[in-house]
């Protein structure tokens, strides 16, 4: 082996993969969605990783203490979501420019991105700050929960700051195809997580596994920030002015964001009226189900990385002009995300009662958690195709119609079904009616990616 030899980045071994000529095989293209999908994945299960942590730290504190999280934590998602929403308004702009081989104007994007999010995120901070004390009664949660869900969710919001920059970055260099970078600082995020947790919730109980998780992503937020700003051979920054505000770039942001956070709106805003309903089923109902949807992030987290890989090799096939390798590519993340979630859910039905009793010591709990979550499970493979076919999508530019075909789902069918099966059927009825919104969301946005021409003509990002 040649010592002198010089390493290849991911990110430039990503662009000679489009630089190529003559065909490319049908296995080239599912080896690169594999190698691009396999970091992403890894990095969505160490978050998830550290929602099981927090899960089964807390939980030894009792179910009380397990409710308190669970009745905040759709609207954590919420926020989470509207700062997704935000970094991929602006990451995939980047990943048209970088297939281009516009490098230097990535990086204006990048500048313009970290300001926005990081005025952004500042005012998330502050309405999440001022609805904290109130959120927890709005949501029906019984007033013995009141005070640690407040206290959860203000923490929480402090933290959004660095939780939009922490996802910017990353996505920022997942799209110039480093997904190495991201999935080595969010596995060290896990172990952040659980050395702090260890530290605050025996002094704090639910409050210190809020500062645990809160000062993990802090640390990760800085590091990832460093990386993309003076390690990335695409983003590093080179003494480059700025120059005045493009408003191209703020409009573009806005034409791919604005759609992907009020998708998270409507499916966060569903899933908080899908918590009022589960609110009077008592504590051990509000428990079971926070257990429940913790234990299933498990099985659709590898779809989530999937369609990370599918946003970055969408969106730089475009800007590099190769409309069908973009298609080509879509197809097969889609292909691939629902068979591995098929895979996952199968082995999530036989173990899901062990992963119930390292969550929590409570009997009653665990049985009730495990019954509603196998009825979920077999939804698992079409919403692994909706998951990546909304990643694909987003590659391409096109996030309106696949955001109101979720709102359609969600508003449509999950909620009216649940609150007829709430009534006879409890809390199953509830993930009963989940199940089958699942299945429909699935069918609907495999519809869309078929179908599709948006984005896979030259898009105003690329044009720039």
């Amino acid at each position: 082996m040649d010592k002198n030899k010089k390493k290849i980045r991911p990110e430039e071994r990503l662009t000679a993969f489009f630089q190529r000529k003559g065909e490319i095989t049908r296995r080239e293209k599912l080896a690169i969605v594999w190698q691009m999908s396999v970091p992403a994945i890894m990095a969505q299960i160490t978050s998830i990783l550290m929602q099981y942590i927090d899960q089964a730290m807390v939980g030894n504190l009792g179910p009380q203490a397990s409710a308190s999280i669970g009745v905040v934590s759709t609207s954590t998602w919420l926020l989470g979501g509207l700062c997704s929403g935000v970094a991929a308004g602006f990451s995939v702009q980047a990943a048209h420019q970088i297939g281009g081989g516009k490098e230097a104007y990535a990086r204006k994007i990048l500048k313009h991105g970290l300001c926005a999010a990081l005025c952004f995120s500042l005012l998330l901070m502050i309405l999440g700050i001022a609805l904290s004390g109130h959120l927890p009664i709005w949501l029906g949660a019984g007033e013995e929960l009141w005070k640690d869900a407040s206290g959860y969710f203000f923490v929480y919001a402090c933290s959004l700051p660095a939780v939009q920059l922490n996802r910017l970055a990353g996505s920022m260099l997942q799209c110039s195809g480093n997904m190495r970078t991201p999935s080595i600082l969010n596995a060290s995020m896990c172990l952040l997580d659980i050395f702090f947790n260890m530290i605050f919730i025996r002094h704090y109980g639910v409050l210190g596994a809020a500062i645990g998780t809160a000062l993990a992503e802090l640390v990760v937020c800085i590091l990832m920030l460093w990386s993309v700003c003076f390690r990335s051979p695409v983003f590093r920054f080179r003494g480059e002015k700025t120059g005045r505000i493009d408003r191209r770039i703020l409009v573009n942001a806005l034409h791919i964001g604005a759609p992907l956070a009020f998708e998270h709106v409507a499916v966060c805003g569903a899933m908080i009226a899908t918590t009022r309903i589960i609110a009077p089923l008592g504590t051990a109902a509000i428990a079971a189900n926070s257990f429940a949807v913790t234990a299933e992030s498990f099985c659709y987290m590898p779809g989530y990385g999937i369609a990370e890989a599918a946003t970055a090799l969408v969106g730089q096939s475009l800007g590099a002009g190769k409309e069908k390798i973009a298609k080509s590519f879509s197809n097969l993340s889609v292909l691939l995300g629902g068979g591995i979630m098929a895979v996952t859910g199968a082995v999530m039905f036989f173990i899901c009662p062990w992963v119930f009793q390292l969550m929590t010591p409570d009997l009653q709990v665990r049985q009730l958690a495990a019954e509603v979550l196998r009825i979920q499970l077999f939804a698992e493979p079409l919403y692994g195709v909706s998951i990546v076919a909304s990643g694909a999508l987003r590659g391409a530019g096109d996030t309106l119609v696949p955001s109101i075909l979720n709102l359609i789902s969600i508003w449509g069918v999950r909620l009216t079904l649940s609150l007829l099966l709430v009534g006879r059927w409890g809390l199953h009825g509830v993930w009963l009616a989940m199940c089958i919104e699942l299945c429909v969301r699935g069918l609907l946005l495999l519809f869309r990616q078929q179908t599709s021409t948006v984005g896979y003509k030259k898009t105003d990002a690329a044009r720039t």
